[in-house]
This record gives C-alpha cells, sequence and structure tokens, in this order.
C-alpha cells in the first residue's frame, strides 16, 4: 500500500458542471488540506452476480480511508476511542456511483476532511480505478463526535489542529 499524501491541493466546493464533482468540498478553487488515498485490490466475494462490485462495499472503502485519513492526519483513530473515550457516529452517509468496478481492478480512495467543528465532522470521498483514473464513485460520511455512552461530545482540543480547526477557536 502506498503512503497517504500528505497536504494535496483538494479542490473544493461544485458540480460536474463547473469542473467539479458531487462529492461536497469539490470544486476548483484549490487550498491545502490533508489527503490519504488508498490502494485496494477488488476481491472476487466483494462482487456480485452481474460480476460488479456490490454497492455496500464502498462504504466499507470509504471507511479503509478515512482510517488511513486519520494516520496521515498523525492520530490513530483506535488510540483516540481508547485512550480519549471519543467516537465518531456516523449520522449520515451519501455516494453516487458513476463506474463500475470489477474483480482484481486495483481502486484508490482518497479521502479528506470536507467540514469539521467541536461537534461534527465531514469526510469526503473519491473512489477511482488507479490504471486510468476513471471515477468509480464519490460520497461523503457526516460524524458526530460521541462518548463511549452514545451521547454528543467535543472533539478533544489535541485533535483540533489535526481535523484542520484552529485550536483557539471558540465554537
Amino acid at each position: 500500500m502506498r503512503r497517504p499524501a500528505l497536504l494535496a491541493p483538494v479542490q473544493t466546493g461544485g458540480t460536474p458542471a463547473d469542473g467539479g464533482s458531487h462529492a461536497p468540498g469539490y470544486n476548483r478553487s484549490f487550498f491545502m488540506t490533508p489527503t490519504a488515498e488508498t490502494r485496494l485490490r477488488v476481491r472476487y466475494a466483494e462482487t456480485d452476480q452481474m460480476g460488479v462490485v456490490y454497492y455496500a462495499n464502498y462504504l466499507v472503502w470509504m471507511e479503509v480511508g478515512r482510517v488511513e485519513l486519520c494516520k496521515a492526519c498523525g492520530f490513530s483513530y483506535r488510540d483516540m476511542e481508547i485512550d480519549d473515550g471519543v467516537l465518531l457516529a456516523v449520522a449520515e452517509a451519501q455516494c453516487r456511483y458513476r463506474a463500475p468496478a470489477r474483480f482484481d481492478d486495483e481502486v484508490i480512495v482518497k479521502t479528506w476532511i470536507a467540514e469539521a467543528n467541536s461537534r461534527v465532522v465531514t469526510f469526503a470521498y473519491e473512489v477511482r480505478l488507479a490504471d486510468s483514473e476513471t471515477v468509480l464513485a464519490t460520497g461523503t460520511t457526516r460524524h458526530l463526535f460521541v462518548n463511549r455512552q452514545m451521547e454528543r461530545t467535543r472533539m478533544p482540543d489535541k485533535y483540533r489542529r489535526l481535523f484542520g480547526l484552529d485550536s483557539g477557536r471558540a465554537e
């Protein structure tokens, strides 16, 4: 697996008509934000009777990308759960399918933080074929910061900078 790319230019906001995609946080204006690119090979078990990747597997790949993005940002998602008692509960998931992936294709899951505040973080994703750059899917997941009792909580201060927030800013 290739190391996650850090601080790569990422397009933000927009629609296909203006050069962007359907994933929020993706258009022509550029800024520097942490991204992770995770390479995966489609396993036979991930395909359906039609020979294409079963739709729910894209959400699993997004989770793989999200964990790799956390590592690229300088922390372990597992450690955040164990050491800080803070979990990221999925509140919403969206995926737009654009082209099929098939058995043994190599795919790249590009992941970045589209929005974040002290209570909620939205991750954005682009899944594409490694050899042709064909976009297979775009999507987002929105997560609430919760404690072990599944009660809403705030992001611990030590993670604010890692999620792109100014540690001194009140929200």
